[in-house]
């Protein structure tokens, strides 16, 4: 059974129907039968029950508080402690109970461990579990973690993101990026030969993955073959969004995610963007041409940033197609070209350029080429071969001036900042989400995929998610109030988990001592300390 969201046009009310499958007989095929249980609040998002819901919930027999135990316990709680007090700050632990009534606590304590246990593998949640307090309160096995994984199904995630995207996203923008996850399994269909971030060539699936830039919080994923390329991904990544029911969009992406198609569906969406450019496109060489000996100068200089920059308006060639007549309509749209110079980058990119010229001219002489590189033998040599001297190869000065000129200079697009230094102070922002990406390979010890089905890929990439969130907050908290300058994200958490709850039968449980440091600690996290 799983919770179906559905928004009413006419009142712009959002009911909320139970849906469970069934077999129908006489049509031979599965259906789904729907019961509606009540509405959202537009303010709160939380479920308002229907009158024939409230009438079948039981009747409250139970005395509010907490339940007595009925043996001793003693655990450590103060990391899971803070970890409860952000679920509930953020709607988490409310809207994981509301799309998976049976496992959220299951998928939360998977969430804690993998935060607590940095890198280690999942077979060791029963030592865990065994001396700390936590949601499911029992040891999950590997069979049972794999069978949780299994049945997290792609409706209730769904869910899930639409329902922590009402709580938190109104106006601010939304960092787009991908990363690839390695993986040798022969059963996982989207596992393909493509090129990572370093360019090697290897069997993965990419992840794709939209953050919120003031929030600083993850929004939702999609998981994708490993041969897809950064720019074909924009398309189904603006049908999710249209499914989140975000409202005004406003989108940051860097270059990989650059073509006009994808400009143009940005455009026509109303979407506001700032996309990364290469300074290779016309209408940038252009600009460049034109500001190049006036740029770098005292008055287009930025202290705070060290960089130089210039900013113009500019008309963009808008076309599109009408999906019913076939009709292309074209006219221009507005749109700013922010350029920016920086002396080290510039150093940086000359270095590169050079070492990559002497990797070919040692391939040309070594006799051993590479059928790739034959365009840039071509670009940048006069190669001659003769019986008696062989190879040789001259270097074409104008064509590496050329490459040259441009190092140092990127550039920016958008149809919303206009102020080029707003516009970087925004891009920079979508660092976090390669953070983000160093947090789920490496914290969250997602590097591999390192299981055996769809379903549990999936899952797993779920609670992974989930866990993700936890710790977004708590580096932006820590951000916030300059903790990073005297600890560690592990210093932290260390900590905090040495705080101990105890617990005896017929009591109320009791927690252990909390030093001054402590407590300053969850104030600057934002929260309350156990009690």
């Amino acid at each position: 059974m799983s919770l179906v969201y559905l928004k009413n046009k006419k009142n712009g009310v959002t009911y909320v129907y139970e849906s469970s499958g069934y077999w129908d007989k006489d049509k031979k095929q599965a259906r789904n039968r729907r019961v509606c249980i009540g509405k959202l609040d537009p303010d709160t998002g939380k479920l308002i029950p229907s009158k024939r819901q409230q009438a079948l919930e039981p009747p409250a027999t139970a005395k509010p508080g907490p339940v007595p135990t009925l043996e001793w316990k003693r655990g450590f709680c103060g990391a899971t402690s803070l970890f409860d007090a952000i679920g509930d700050k953020l709607g988490i632990s409310e809207d994981l109970k509301r799309c998976f009534p049976d496992t959220y606590r299951q998928i939360l304590s998977i969430a804690y461990y993998l935060i607590l246990e940095d890198r280690n593998p999942l077979s060791r949640f029963p030592k865990w579990a065994a001396t700390h307090t936590h949601p499911f309160g029992k040891d999950i096995p590997s069979q049972r973690s794999s069978e949780l994984f299994g049945s997290i199904t792609e409706n209730a995630k769904q869910n899930f993101f639409q329902l922590q995207a009402r709580r938190r996203l109104e106006e601010e923008y939304l960092a787009y990026d991908t990363t690839s996850i390695s993986s040798y399994s022969k059963s996982l269909k989207q596992v393909k030969y493509g090129m990572n971030k370093d360019h090697d060539p290897l069997p993965q699936i990419n992840l794709a993955l939209i953050f919120g830039e003031t929030s600083r919080l993850p929004v939702c994923f999609r998981k994708l073959p490993g041969n897809i390329s950064d720019v074909k991904t924009i398309s189904n990544m603006l049908a999710e969004i249209d499914f989140l029911e975000l409202g005004k969009v406003k989108l940051i992406m860097d270059r990989g995610f650059y073509s006009e198609e994808n400009i143009n569906e940005l455009y026509q969406k109303r979407y506001k963007f700032l996309i990364a450019t290469k300074t290779s496109l016309k209408y940038v060489k252009k600009r460049l041409d034109e500001i190049r000996g006036t740029m770098v100068s005292r008055k287009h200089y930025s202290s705070k940033y060290g960089i130089y920059y210039d900013s113009i308006l500019m008309d963009w060639d808008y076309s599109e197609m009408k999906p019913r007549s076939g009709e292309v309509v074209k006219g221009t749209r507005r749109m700013y070209l922010h350029v920016y110079y920086n002396d080290q980058k510039a150093t940086d990119d000359k270095v590169s350029f050079n070492r990559m010229l002497d990797s070919l001219e040692a391939e040309l002489a070594s006799g051993k080429r590479i059928p790739e590189h034959e365009k840039s033998y071509a670009k940048y040599y006069e190669i001659k071969q003769t019986p008696v001297r062989g190879i040789t190869f001259t270097p074409k000065q104008d064509a590496i001036d050329e490459a040259e000129k441009n190092y140092g200079y990127f550039a920016l697009i958008s149809n919303g900042v206009k102020d080029p230094l707003d516009a970087l102070e925004v891009y920079r922002s979508k660092d976090m989400i390669e953070k983000a990406f160093g947090d789920i390979k490496e914290r969250l010890n997602m590097r591999t995929t390192s299981v055996s089905s769809e379903e549990n890929l999936d899952g797993k990439l779920f609670v992974q998610f989930v866990a993700l969130i936890y710790l977004s907050y708590i580096k932006k908290a820590m951000s916030d109030n300059d903790l990073f300058k005297s600890h560690t994200m592990q210093e932290v958490m260390d900590n905090l988990d040495i705080i101990e709850r105890f617990e005896q039968p017929g009591k109320r449980h009791r927690i252990g001592e909390i030093t001054k440091k402590q407590l300053h600690l969850y104030k600057c996290l934002g929260v309350e300390p156990p009690a």
